[in-house]
């Protein structure tokens, strides 16, 4: 559960008059739902890189032809730079660069897989080439620094391939369902190295002369039985999976010499319980520097490892008294200076400069907000672009700083959220940019933050045409003065004499918030809203706008200030006269599910109906990785687990609950949810239950469909008194 966002769905905000209700088109089941989407957006240019500060690269397909164009950054003209058709009349039958898995920046190198083998096209040289001779699938096939090898994992092995020679060298032999070379063991790859790592877990070094891996041995980790009900009989599959207290994958760090074919094992503590991940080599390829983390997830080292001995020697250490958590946007200096960290330690997140030699240097930044990234460094001018809120939680801006912490400016300034990419020298920057007032725009603006020239608006004039509802961003008190930033969307006909039912849509997690002032225009919601149906988003004090130190409150106390925060909200809501107290609903998935589960059971005096997706339902059945960071173990805070847990109090469950998961959910596992069933059919409860056989956690598809009407349908009956129609 790395931090996973169920997405807020927000409307277009727009203040109706009766009359201008009445002219405007209000959505269908089927526009809202189904295959006919109202088409009131176009996709904004899709620039696909930097070439340099002249020049970026777009990419366009008109009438079905694709391709790249080199724009001039001060002229705006366009010049063909890479002609899908005319290139693939270079690839043998059954290829083509649409279907290619990987390529440089410059599209000058491509990788391509047919029948489980790997092809490659130099553009350069026009040459095509079969790779592998093998049954079996190569894996997160990655270029070495220079183009000239490639690495990938074949059955949990590793492997190398000169392209120029063909020759292909195994680089481990021992890999098995349960010793797994440059391949995450699952607990590592959802919550440590991530959904987008694909399970890698290999890194070249610059000269491209080593390979740093991850061994990690799997045999003492618990398995978990998963039953898929296709076929006459089922099957089972088995999975390693460790809940909280469990023991954990073995790992060990090892880098493969190129040349001799020999590996020296780093140092890491294997004699410790803990965490080793996320490496980065120093630009001089001297040195690897690992990150150690212990179990209890609360003092994080890194270790500065020689690749020819294995010696370490600690050149950084941070503790907390909550948790500690990797560290993933670890910026490197190309003139080996030191390196810059986006940590949480003042308790906000801000940078910090440090030489290889564990010396602070300098602290860029010294905010009461977030930075919530570093967008890029510029070493010839000594420039740092970042983003961060600012002083508004809710938004999200690009500043720029000295590297002696002196020079701060804003370069954005409109107030929203805002994504950009900044120009490889640092002389101009795209902006996609957006408001709950606002449709996604790009711009190209200068480092200077002036505007060169709009690139595009998302908004289409149709957009116009529809009843979308009124949206409207605000803070809710709490009876101990924090203020959670919310929004809701109103019915485009909203009458304050009339009573409304409430929708509470939550993800809910530990720094991760769902209330963002950017534009997500929501067929969905906006049916709800035509119908009378207000929906409501709300923040509590752990989902980062207050700062680590109100992200720590949740330190063993999963569930405690979720639900607190949750229904002070509702008590808010009571306040207004056009609320009805009677249809407090409440909905998300995972963690949202969680929340939703534990709305309905401890805070059953406040919410009366719900929808759970795949939840969590009791802490003691989730991965130990993320559980342990939050909760510690079972045995060191057994109440902590027994007060978080929805079984705990499914006694005072009274409301409506509709529960949803996938029977094959390798994440959240559906005896979550078996459980809690049980314990509610103990109690004689009365709640509602669908499966959607071997579907994992999150699925899509036609199932997806059906979720999604019966979750509607739910709703009508439930706050309606009327059946909802599909066929519309």
């Amino acid at each position: 559960m790395k931090k996973i966002q169920i997405i807020i769905l927000i409307l277009l905000p727009v203040l109706f008059s009766s009359e201008a209700y009445t002219q405007k088109k209000n959505l269908t089941y089927q526009e809202a739902y189904g295959m006919k989407r109202p088409k009131v957006t176009k996709p904004l240019p899709r620039i696909t890189g930097w070439l340099n500060d002249n020049y970026y690269l777009v990419s366009k397909t008109v009438n079905e032809h694709k391709s790249i164009v080199k724009v001039d950054v001060k002229t705006g003209k366009e010049t063909l730079y890479f002609d899908y058709d005319e290139q693939n009349k270079k690839l043998p039958d059954g290829f083509s660069f649409n279907r290619a898995i990987k390529s440089s920046d410059d599209l000058k190198h491509f990788l391509f897989t047919k029948d489980n083998n790997l092809y490659y096209f130099s553009v350069d040289k026009g040459v095509f080439k079969q790779l592998t001779f093998d049954d079996e699938k190569e894996n997160n096939p990655t270029f070495s620094p220079d183009f000239s090898k490639i690495a990938f994992t074949r059955s949990h092995d590793l492997f190398v391939i000169d392209i120029s020679s063909g020759k292909e060298s195994r680089l481990t032999n021992d890999g098995s369902d349960l010793i797994l070379n440059g391949w995450a063991s699952w607990v590592y790859y959802e919550e440590i190295l991530g959904r987008r790592s694909r399970h890698k877990a290999f890194w070249w070094s610059p000269d491209g002369n080593m390979i740093a891996y991850l061994r990690f041995d799997d045999s003492p980790v618990p398995e978990f039985l998963l039953f898929n009900s296709e076929g006459d009989h089922g099957t089972i599959e088995r999975t390693r999976y460790p809940q909280p207290g469990d023991p954990n994958p073995l790992v060990k760090l090892g880098v493969i010499h190129l040349e001799s074919g020999n590996t020296t094992w780093i140092n890491t503590f294997e004699e410790n319980d803990r965490y080793v991940a996320w490496p980065f080599w120093t630009n001089d390829s001297k040195e690897l520097i690992y990150q150690y983390l212990n179990r209890d997830q609360n003092e994080l080292v890194f270790y500065a490892a020689n690749p020819e001995t294995g010696k370490v020697r600690n050149i950084y250490t941070e503790k907390q008294d909550s948790w500690v958590e990797f560290f993933e946007d670890v910026y490197v200096f190309e003139d080996g200076s030191g390196f810059l960290l986006r940590s949480d330690k003042s308790g906000w997140r801000n940078i910090y400069y440090y030489n290889f030699d564990g010396k602070l240097i300098c602290q860029l930044t010294d905010f009461d907000w977030r930075v919530t990234g570093i967008s890029k460094v510029v070493e010839k001018t000594n420039t740092l672009f970042f983003t961060g809120t600012g002083g508004v939680s809710t938004d999200n801006q690009l500043f720029s700083i000295k590297l002696n912490g002196k020079g701060l400016k804003q370069l954005t300034n409109s107030t929203g959220t805002h994504r950009v990419v900044v120009s490889p020298g640092g002389k101009y920057f795209f902006d996609t940019y957006s408001s709950i007032l606002t449709p996604p725009k790009m711009e190209l603006f200068s480092s200077k933050g002036k505007s060169v020239r709009l690139l595009g608006d998302s908004k289409l004039p149709a957009m116009d045409d529809y009843n979308w509802g009124k949206v409207e961003m605000f803070t809710v008190p709490t009876i101990d003065g924090y203020e959670l930033p919310a929004m809701w969307v109103l019915p485009p006909d909203f009458d304050p004499a009339k009573k409304y039912p409430v929708i509470f849509t939550i993800y809910g997690g530990p720094n991760a918030p769902s209330v963002r002032n950017s534009f997500r225009i929501s067929p969905g919601s906006a049916y709800l809203a035509e119908n009378g149906i207000i929906t409501f988003v709300v923040d509590h004090r752990c989902t980062g706008h207050h700062g680590k130190k109100g992200v720590a409150l949740m330190h063993r106390n999963l569930g405690k200030w979720e639900m607190h925060d949750y229904i002070e909200a509702v008590k808010w809501l009571r306040e207004k006269p056009f609320i009805d107290a009677e249809k407090i609903g409440i909905t998300g998935g995972s963690y949202g599910g969680y929340a939703t589960c534990m709305a309905l059971t401890f805070g059953a005096d406040y919410f009366t109906h719900g929808i759970a997706n795949f939840s969590v339902t009791d802490w003691k059945l989730y991965d130990n990785v993320y559980t342990e960071r939050y909760m510690d173990t079972p045995e060191q805070n057994p109440e902590g687990y027994k007060n978080g847990s929805a079984m705990t109090w499914a006694n005072q469950y009274k409301g409506k609950l509709l529960i949803t998961h996938g029977t094959t959910d390798d994440n959240v596992h559906l005896l979550n949810t078996l459980k809690l069933i049980d314990r509610f059919e103990d109690l004689n409860k009365e709640f509602s239950l669908l499966l959607y056989p071997n579907k994992r956690h999150g699925w899509g598809g036609p199932k997806r469909v059906h979720l999604v009407r019966e979750q509607t349908q739910f709703w009508f009956r439930n706050f309606l008194g009327k059946e909802l129609n599909t066929d519309e």
